[in-house]
């Protein structure tokens, strides 16, 4: 089983003496002290490549290199910065001789190396001041062993070392001799504790415990669109956030041309991913949110879940292309052009074949309508040229630019605002009708159309829905610029024109699509992924599923999971891979206030105790909740608000639970939560998210009675003990 030492007196004892243990550092009867002494050095080399880096000065050939460089180097220097609170290394491969990384030979041969070779392994590359490693990206290829190296398959590794840490000290190791046939598989200890280990604050990186299923995605090669189903605590937001930082060092030139950019479904938790690519030293990737991505209007209302349903229906893409393209107009006449005393007619049908013959081309209607002047110029030089002239390209150019060209082409292909177009199907019903006949019906028709239409589409209190479809018809007029890659997370809650907005911020490129159907919380929810990722514009994207659950304890999985069946039918249970079962309590309240007392009992527990705690309540009972205390004198902030992150306590409204953890979870009245949506599948699926962000703890109070999907005969009104207990039933 795996050796593991921590920070005590030196000892002789076969595991961790070097002259009889390998993977001892050379030279040192301590092990973790010369660790220490490896992690102390690196450190020093951290700092030296970054003073080395802002001594360097940028001087470029011009202004325009020289701010370039400055750019260039500014990103360096950040990407070298050194977070002292945050271990530079987390573990340790040794290579049997002859195996391992390639030596380079003449000739482009290669060879393997002939000694056993050494690697640390962390957030990023550190050199020594000969240029020799000290630390390896966990990123490299020779770092994929440390995740994929088994005893069967051990790919070379001798030996895989994990360090523990205390904040940044160094204050113990494990070690794994997957080459020794006499030591047999156990858990990691250290693995396990830094899974568990309690935290307060923003998300932070997984690269220690990135398991091999994981680690396949996290691989996944740039081309290719990958959409992962994944359980609660399997950790799909830190994979997708790790794949995006793996692309990043695997093909950096190219994308940080292209540009990569992660989608989350609220500012909260873009506050809680935000630190995770910064300390794998990536700053360049952008982060937004839905809204901001389609900000072409102001977003200032939310309507009906039906009418935002429909809104949603990917039926609205064929609405707004037949709406564009209706601004076409028919020459009534042809085109005169005067040149000096000459004129030269373009008759009405030729134009009217230019015009077929450039919408024939698939062009956008912007493109085309760019198109048009040259080629109506080019038709005027075919008549130059038959009346004797050689005119060349300038006069083509000039005859383009002319007035009455211009005025032609704006006649018969008048510009088109994204805004004024929704705007008027919006408001003006037959218009609507016009473009939307055999695609809506009558009900349809009128659902989508505002109620009282507002004067014009300034004062139009424009909602979410509204503002996808002004983005989707800005794209029929001009192609939305491609990133090189985009991490969509909570994709199961986009509806089909939400998803096809996302798509086109990708559309040259490939995405990581994460998210959870059993989670899906809105009206208009991915059914299906192949559905999803053919909205997305990425048909050939495959699917993955996560069930192993690393955050979530068993006691807690196993109890939400129960409404799996009413909620996902079709999905495999997760399963928890954690020897620790949890902390479950289900208390059952004789009266609201009872219920009250009782939730704010659960919170001084929990903050007695280390780690983040969330108190989840129906967002209709946040004000109360605060009120509660208030009067108790707890300290809190409400997620959503300023400082959320950061906060011991938060208030969570369970619309805002999902992709957070926390781990100590209150949540109060269940029932509340599920009648806080429009629906009971919807509500279930909203309490399953909330019941699954516990990491340690999870405490549910309740006077109103749980909902009958989340108990089994005989359990109402009972109190769950923790797992320590047998989660035995306790009477109330």
């Amino acid at each position: 089983m795996p050796t593991h030492e921590t920070l005590q007196p030196p000892d002789t004892s076969p595991e961790t003496n070097p002259a009889t243990n390998p993977a001892g550092p050379v030279g040192s009867a301590d092990p973790l002290t010369a660790e220490q002494a490896h992690l102390a050095a690196s450190r020093d080399a951290l700092r030296r490549m970054r003073e080395r880096t802002e001594s360097l000065k940028a001087e470029g050939g011009n202004a325009v290199s020289t701010e370039y460089l400055k750019a260039t180097l500014y990103h360096r220097a950040r990407s070298l910065a050194d977070d002292p609170s945050t271990p530079l290394f987390f573990g340790r491969l040794d290579y049997a001789p002859g195996a391992g990384p390639t030596e380079d030979l003449p000739g482009g041969r290669t060879r393997p190396a002939q000694r056993g070779e050494r690697f640390y392994i962390g957030r990023r590359h550190v050199t020594d001041a000969e240029g020799d490693p000290m630390v390896v990206d966990w990123r490299a290829g020779v770092s994929r062993p440390f995740y994929r190296a088994t005893r069967g398959a051990p790919m070379g590794v001798q030996l895989r070392r994990r360090f523990g840490f205390h904040h940044a000290d160094l204050t113990a190791y494990e070690d794994e001799h997957l080459t020794d046939r006499s030591e047999t598989d156990a858990a990691s200890s250290i693995l396990e504790t830094e899974i568990e280990r309690p935290r307060v604050g923003p998300m932070r990186d997984i690269v220690a415990t990135i398991q091999p299923e994981q680690d396949d995605i996290v691989r996944a090669d740039l081309a290719g669109t990958v959409a992962v189903q994944g359980a609660p605590g399997t950790g799909k937001t830190a994979v997708g956030l790790h794949r995006a930082a793996f692309l990043l060092y695997a093909h950096r030139d190219q994308l940080r041309r292209q540009g990569v950019l992660v989608v989350g479904p609220n500012d909260s938790f873009l506050r809680y991913i935000g630190d995770v690519l910064p300390a794998l030293g990536e700053i360049e990737a952008r982060q937004a949110t839905l809204p901001e991505l389609v900000g072409r209007v102001r977003i200032r209302a939310e309507e009906p879940a039906d009418v935002a349903t429909l809104k949603g229906d990917a039926r609205l893409a064929e609405v707004l292309r037949r709406a564009v393209w209706s601004n076409l107009r028919a020459p009534s006449e042809g085109l005169l052009v005067p040149r000096g005393a000459r004129r030269f007619r373009v008759p009405s049908y030729e134009v009217s074949e230019i015009l077929g013959g450039i919408r024939d081309r698939g062009v956008r209607y912007g493109a085309g309508r760019a198109i048009l002047p040259q080629r109506l110029a080019h038709a005027v030089l075919l008549r130059m040229e038959a009346d004797g002239d050689s005119p060349d390209d300038r006069v083509q150019n000039s005859v383009a630019r002319s007035r009455p060209v211009r005025a032609y082409a704006d006649q018969v292909w008048p510009a088109v605002d994204p805004v004024r177009l929704v705007f008027r199907l919006l408001s003006e019903p037959a218009f609507l009708a016009e473009h939307a006949d055999g695609l809506l019906d009558e009900r349809e028709q009128s659902l989508l159309a505002w109620p009282k239409p507002p004067r014009t589409a300034g004062s139009a209190r424009w909602s979410l829905a509204d503002a996808v479809l002004v983005d989707e018809v800005a794209d029929l007029l001009e192609r939305t610029p491609s990133l090189g890659h985009v991490v969509l997370d909570e994709a199961q809650d986009l509806s089909p024109m939400q998803l096809r907005a996302v798509g086109r911020r990708c559309s040259t490129g490939s995405a990581t699509v994460l998210g959870d159907l059993a989670q899906a919380t809105t009206p208009w929810a991915t059914r299906a992924w192949d559905e999803a990722l053919a909205h997305l514009g990425k048909p050939d994207g495959h699917v993955e599923e996560l069930t192993r659950g690393f955050r979530v304890p068993a006691d807690v999985i196993a109890f939400a999971a129960r409404l799996l069946p009413h909620i996902a039918p079709t999905l495999t249970a997760p399963t928890s891979v954690r020897r620790s079962r949890g902390d479950l309590e289900v208390v059952a309240a004789a009266d609201p206030a009872a219920a009250v007392a009782a939730t704010v009992g659960g919170v001084r527990a929990a903050l007695d105790r280390p780690g983040s705690v969330g108190l989840i309540v129906a967002d209709a009972q946040v004000g109360a909740v605060r009120a509660a205390l208030d009067r108790a004198g707890v300290a809190y902030a409400q997620l959503g608000e300023e400082g959320d992150v950061d906060a011991r306590l938060d208030v969570v409204p369970a619309a805002l639970a999902k992709g957070l953890e926390f781990d100590h979870v209150v949540l109060a009245e269940p029932a509340r939560i599920v009648a806080g949506e429009h629906d009971e599948v919807t509500g279930l699926r909203r309490l399953y998210v909330c019941l699954t962000r516990a990491v340690t703890s999870l405490r549910v109070v309740h006077a109103d009675p749980l909902p009958r999907q989340l108990t089994t005969a005989g359990e109402v009104g009972t109190v769950f003990g923790p797992a320590a207990e047998g989660s035995s039933l306790i009477d109330s």
